[in-house]
C-alpha cells in the first residue's frame, strides 16, 4: 500500500477515511498534509501515481482503467473496513468519479461522500467541447499553464524541474482528455456530493455532476482561480467542510 498511498498520520482508530486524488501532474504531498489538519477521527490516504515522487522511475499510466484497477486492487480491503469519502481536484475529480463508479458497479460499495473540485462532469457539453492541451508543443503548453495560474513561479523559472514536471502533467491530461463517459440514464450512486470551484476559474459545468447521485448535491464557489484550493484560507474552508460532512455521515452510518 505504501507504493500507492502517502499517509502522514496513520490513524487505525479513525472512524472514516478520506481518499484524495491528485490534480494533473500533481503528487500526493498536498493532500497527505491534510492528515495533520483534519481531526483524529479521519485518516487521510493520498494517492500517488506512477512517474512522480517515490514512483518516479515507473512509466506513466496511459488510461483511466489503469488508475482504477490499481486503486481497487490495493485499496479494496481498506475500503471495506470503514466509511470513506473521496476528494479530487480537476484531473483528480475524474479519477474520483471513475473509482466510485467502478466500486459501485463491481463491488456494490460507495463512499459516504464525494468532493469534486474544479472540473465539469465528464459527460457535459462543456467538457466534451473543451480544447485538448496534451498535444500542444512545450512552449504553447507552458503559455497555457501560466494563464491558468497556480503553478509556483520558482518551478516555471527552473528548466530542469520543469522538464521533470511537464511530462507528468501531459500524461495525466492525455488520460483525462481520452476518458469517455456517458451521461447516466439513472443515478448510480446515493451518497451526497459536494462540488467546489474557484470563482475566477474558467466556467465548469458543476451542475451536471448532480446526475450521478440521488443524494444531496451542493455547489460551493470560493475566491480564486483554478488552484483556489492552494490558498490557506480556502484550504481551511475545505478541510472544515470535509470534517463536518464526515462527522454527519458517521452519525448516519451508525
Amino acid at each position: 500500500m505504501e507504493k500507492l498511498i502517502s499517509c502522514f498520520k496513520k490513524r487505525p482508530d479513525a472512524v472514516a477515511r478520506l481518499i484524495c486524488f491528485p490534480w494533473a501532474g500533481g503528487g500526493s504531498i498536498h493532500y497527505a498534509r491534510w492528515g495533520n489538519i483534519l481531526n483524529s477521527a479521519i485518516e487521510v490516504l493520498a494517492v500517488k501515481l506512477p512517474g512522480r515522487e517515490s514512483r518516479a522511475k515507473e512509466p506513466f499510466f496511459e488510461n483511466m482503467h489503469q488508475i482504477v484497477d490499481e486503486v481497487l486492487h490495493v485499496l479494496l480491503p481498506v475500503l471495506k473496513e470503514k466509511p470513506f469519502a473521496l476528494f479530487g481536484h480537476s484531473f483528480g475529480a475524474y479519477t474520483s468519479y471513475a473509482v466510485a463508479d467502478a466500486l459501485k458497479k463491481l463491488h456494490n460499495i460507495e463512499p459516504v461522500h464525494i468532493f469534486l473540485s474544479g472540473a465539469s462532469a465528464p459527460y457535459s457539453e462543456v467538457r466534451i467541447k473543451a480544447p485538448k492541451r496534451s498535444d500542444l508543443s512545450d512552449d504553447d503548453f507552458l503559455k497555457w499553464l501560466i494563464s491558468i495560474g497556480g503553478t509556483p513561479p520558482e518551478l516555471l523559472a527552473n528548466p530542469e524541474v520543469l522538464n521533470l514536471f511537464l511530462p507528468a502533467l501531459k500524461a495525466d491530461l492525455h488520460i483525462v482528455e481520452n476518458y469517455k463517459c456517458n451521461k447516466p440514464v439513472s443515478p448510480l450512486l446515493s451518497c451526497p456530493i459536494t462540488c467546489m470551484d474557484g470563482k475566477d476559474d474558467i466556467p465548469h459545468d458543476l451542475q451536471a455532476w448532480k446526475d450521478i447521485t440521488t443524494g444531496d448535491f451542493t455547489i460551493r464557489m470560493l475566491d480564486g482561480s483554478h488552484f483556489y484550493l492552494k490558498d490557506p484560507g480556502n484550504e481551511r474552508i475545505i478541510t472544515d467542510d470535509i470534517t463536518r460532512h464526515l462527522e454527519m455521515s458517521e452519525m448516519d452510518y451508525l
